[in-house]
Order: structure tokens, then C-alpha cells, then sequence
């Protein structure tokens, strides 16, 4: 399925993403190899035993990108020109290996480009949860996306 186009885009229109994904312990060693986070809480078993997760917790940042990775196919393939930032992220609980997340996305905001006028600036609100349907991380990203070509 190709992205949305920015004139296809309405405010308070929501996706139930259909694809979800479970978050592996390779997934979660090997991001935070790649990254130099080497973060205990993520990577040493014996340590993270002595927490109070009890166990090692997903990188954040992992999270972050599965959480917007997995509502491109709906929205965004093909359509976007790039991210312009994300703000009021944050992660109101841990993801830990097992966990399958799902994500809901609803457009907040949308506005036409200034400097730019063949795109518009979309405001997404991403919520992933976890299999128990807990909340794990949330943020607003805008991007600026194309509009349909003329």
C-alpha cells in the first residue's frame, strides 16, 4: 500500500496498524551493540535481575523506531520527504524481550508548507501497547509530506 498523499490526510483520522511485532532479545542486544548503548539495564542479565524490572528491558530507542516503523505502510511509504522532529515522547512502561507491540496513529495536526509548495507538514500522535494492551510508548512526529502531483 503506498503513503497517503498530504491532502489525504484529516484531522482526528486514526489507524489501528495492522501489523504488530514481537520484540526479540536479539533485536534488543544487537540495536544496542549497533548504537554503543551499553546501557546494563539492556545487555547484562545478571544485573538487570537486581533491578526492579527483575529482567533486562528493551532499548527505548528501539522502541521508538519499531513504534513508527510499523505505521509507514499505511501512511507514509513513498509520500514522505522526511521527519521534522518528534516531540513529547515517552515511555510509560517497559517493553521486555516477548512482548508483541501494536500501534495506534491519529492525525493531530496538518498545515501547508511555507517554504515549500508542493508539500504540507502532517502531526502524528503514535501510541504502541503492549499484549496486556498497556501503553509502552507514545510520541507526536511531524513530517513534511508531499502533496499529489499535479
Amino acid at each position: 500500500m503506498a503513503g497517503l498523499w498530504f491532502e489525504e490526510f484529516k484531522e482526528g483520522m486514526v489507524f489501528d496498524h495492522a501489523w504488530t511485532r514481537t520484540v526479540t532479545e536479539m533485536d534488543n542486544v544487537l540495536f544496542s551493540s549497533l548504537t554503543m548503548n551499553v546501557q546494563p539495564l539492556h545487555l547484562d542479565e545478571e544485573f538487570a535481575s537486581k533491578t526492579e524490572f527483575g529482567q533486562r528491558i528493551v532499548n527505548s530507542l528501539f522502541t521508538l523506531g519499531l513504534m513508527i516503523g510499523i505505521t509507514v505502510n499505511d501512511t507514509t511509504i513513498g509520500t514522505t520527504i522526511g521527519n521534522l522532529g518528534m516531540t513529547d515522547t515517552r515511555f510509560p512502561k517497559p517493553v521486555f524481550h516477548g512482548d508483541t507491540l501494536r500501534v495506534q496513529t491519529k492525525i493531530v495536526g496538518l498545515r501547508e508548507s511555507k517554504s515549500r509548495p508542493n508539500a504540507g507538514i502532517v502531526e502524528f500522535e503514535h501510541r504502541a501497547f503492549n499484549q496486556r494492551n498497556e501503553e509502552v510508548a507514545y510520541c507526536r512526529r511531524q513530517a513534511l509530506m508531499r502533496r499529489k502531483p499535479t
